[in-house]
């Protein structure tokens, strides 16, 4: 199995995710994300909260197969700019990349 080709990172840390961006690269090239991807969470499956990161009743978002289904228009178009192949693996590739990083608001407690 190859290495993931995708780099995810939530320029945000700390109590202030929801002042961060995406910086998603290919093979190393910056991929450009729409608009109304750039600045918010993806989506992704898990638990997201500061208080109790392991309580399952905190999981939400979904799961890998079911997020590519919803997000597979969108994503297909950046593929295609970026020279990405269309093949399922980088699907899934992209979903563990951006599943690593993502976040929700409320999630880092800084808003409390």
């Amino acid at each position: 199995m190859m290495s993931n080709p995708f780099n995810a990172r939530w320029t945000a840390q700390g109590n202030t995710l929801c002042l961060g961006h995406w910086e998603i690269t290919f093979q190393g090239l910056p991929l450009i994300l729409p608009e109304t991807k750039r600045e918010h969470d993806m989506g992704t499956n898990g638990i997201y909260s500061f208080m109790d990161p392991e309580e399952e009743l905190f999981r939400e978002g979904l799961y890998e197969d079911e997020w590519i289904i919803e997000n597979a228009d969108w994503l297909a178009d950046v593929f295609i700019n970026a020279g990405v192949p269309l093949d399922e693996k980088y699907f899934h590739y992209f979903y563990h990349a951006v599943n690593k990083e993502d976040w929700r608001c409320g999630s880092c407690g800084g808003c409390m």
